[in-house]
This record gives structure tokens, C-alpha cells and sequence, in this order.
């Protein structure tokens, strides 16, 4: 899945290696097999990965086609009907995804207004500074740091409810491909105790990285710490040869913060995704 994710990336298409990476390990599980409820499968022809389908959940089917093959989606939409037992599925993909007219053929209908992503795309070159915050410092993630990392994440999105991600997941993280603990950057007070951090995928492919997720502690914002970390992270990112940074950030009104962070940074939005449901009751 990340080999085929790798193919087709570009900076408007659904998947980087990156964010399946993510996707998998950012919860305890087991590496060696799938959750219950959970269903993979993969759609090859001649040695070649033709498209993929991920029931993460009975509910919610994540999938990507090669363009050549819009055929496979509707093989892929079948595949999930039988496998899943909910009265209520939903696919996101992104608009005007060649799987757009076989989720329309399935009894699936887009939801435009539902909250959905929007694909920034940053040209490695020219970079704003990385600013001097007093009371803080940025640097890299150690390979010893799973709980601390692990913790600083949870405590920045914890307004949004209980973090899944635990020292065993982010152990899970650290050992995924991409992960680089040289591309895996915090902010830390003056007691070195994590406060913000941001973390990026390099597909050296592509030479493209993606930055997946970038987090700040409630006590500390306000203080540029977000941005700061992130700019020493792309910096990174640079120096060990990328041409282009990317986030997918909230595109939606209901949650506008943080791509307004990456825009004064340089990013720009350059396709958004939509979610596509159907009731099968």
C-alpha cells in the first residue's frame, strides 16, 4: 500500500506512505494483524498494484485507484460491502477521484459541507527562519523517547478529546517506514520537558515529505511554538534533500487555525477531500 501510495503521489492525490503509516500505529495494535472489524485487500495485476481498499472500521472505507483503472474502484466498493456490517458507510477520497463515479453508481452521495481536508503543498526553498522563542529550544526526537514524544502529543490534542496513542504506539510509529527520528522534531522548555512537536514522513522517492501531526500543549500556546517547530522540521526536511513539504490540514470552517498557520508559512491548498455515505437499511 505505501509502494502504490508512493507511485501516485503527488501533492492532490488521497495517500502519502507517510500518513498510512500513521493511520496504522498512531493506536496500540498489534503489527501482525488486523484489528477486529478491520479489513484490507489489495487488487494486483501482473505483479502490479492496481488499487487498495481499507475498512478501518465496518463503517469507514478508505481507498485509492490508479487512474488508469477506475474499474477497480467499483470491485473495491463491492469488496467493502461485503465485508462490513454497518447500516451507514463513508469513503473519503479526494474531489474528483476517478472512484467518485463508482462510489455515485454504489448509492453513495457526497457530502461537500462535511468537515473535510485540505492538501497544502510547500516549495523547499527560500524558507522563512526558524524563530528564536525565549524559554524554548527545537531539536530532534532521541531514539529512547517513545513515552515522553508520545505524551507531548496527547496532552496537545487532548481539547479534542482522549489521545489513543500511548509509549507502545508511538514505539509502533518509530518502527514504521518512513519514521526518522532525525525528521521528528519538539519544542522543549528549559527543563528539556516536550511542549510542542511536529512530525515528518519522508518518501525519498518522491522527495516529498509529509507533515503528520503537528501539536502545541494547551498551556503553551500562543507563543509561535507550533510554527517554530514545524519550520525547524521542514528545515530538516531540506537538508536531507526534499524539494516539497506537505499537510492536510482541516479545510473546513468549523476548525480554521491551523491552515491558517501553515498559509504564513508558505503553504498553499491545492485539492480538498470529500466524503462520500450511503444507508443500506
Amino acid at each position: 500500500m505505501q509502494d502504490f501510495a508512493s507511485r501516485l503521489w503527488s501533492p492532490t492525490s488521497r495517500f502519502h506512505p507517510g500518513q498510512l503509516a500513521w493511520s496504522r500505529y498512531h493506536r496500540p495494535v498489534d503489527p501482525s494483524r488486523l484489528d477486529e472489524g478491520e479489513a484490507i485487500a489489495i487488487w494486483t495485476e501482473g505483479g502490479e498494484v492496481l488499487g487498495f481498499g481499507w475498512a478501518e472500521a465496518p463503517d469507514w472505507l478508505e481507498l485509492q485507484v490508479a487512474p488508469e483503472r477506475p474499474d477497480v474502484a467499483a470491485e473495491i466498493i463491492d469488496w467493502f460491502e461485503e465485508v462490513s456490517d454497518a447500516e451507514t458507510q463513508s469513503a473519503l477520497v479526494m474531489e474528483d477521484d476517478v472512484a467518485e463515479p463508482a462510489l455515485a453508481a454504489a448509492g453513495f452521495t457526497p457530502h461537500a459541507d462535511d468537515p473535510f481536508f485540505t492538501h497544502h503543498v510547500l516549495d523547499l526553498v527560500d524558507l522563512p527562519p526558524v524563530p528564536r522563542i525565549p524559554g524554548y529550544r527545537f531539536r530532534h526526537v532521541g531514539p529512547h523517547e517513545a513515552r515522553d514524544r508520545a505524551a507531548v502529543h496527547a496532552a496537545s490534542w487532548s481539547d479534542l478529546g482522549a489521545s489513543t496513542i500511548d509509549e507502545q504506539a508511538y514505539e509502533q510509529v518509530m518502527a514504521a517506514w518512513p519514521y526518522r527520528p532525525d525528521l521528528d522534531w519538539v519544542a522543549v522548555d528549559a527543563d528539556d520537558r516536550m511542549v510542542a512537536s511536529a512530525l515528518v514522513w519522508l518518501d525519498p522517492a518522491r522527495g516529498a515529505g509529509l507533515l503528520e501531526p503537528v501539536g502545541c500543549v494547551p498551556e503553551h500556546r500562543g507563543r509561535g511554538l507550533a510554527r517554530g517547530v514545524t519550520l525547524a522540521a521542514v528545515h530538516r526536511l531540506a537538508e536531507v534533500g526534499a524539494t516539497a513539504a506537505q499537510v492536510s490540514p482541516r479545510g473546513d470552517d468549523g476548525y480554521p487555525a491551523p491552515q491558517r498557520l501553515y498559509r504564513s508559512m508558505g503553504f498553499r491548498p491545492c485539492a480538498r477531500t470529500v466524503t462520500w455515505s450511503r444507508s443500506l437499511d
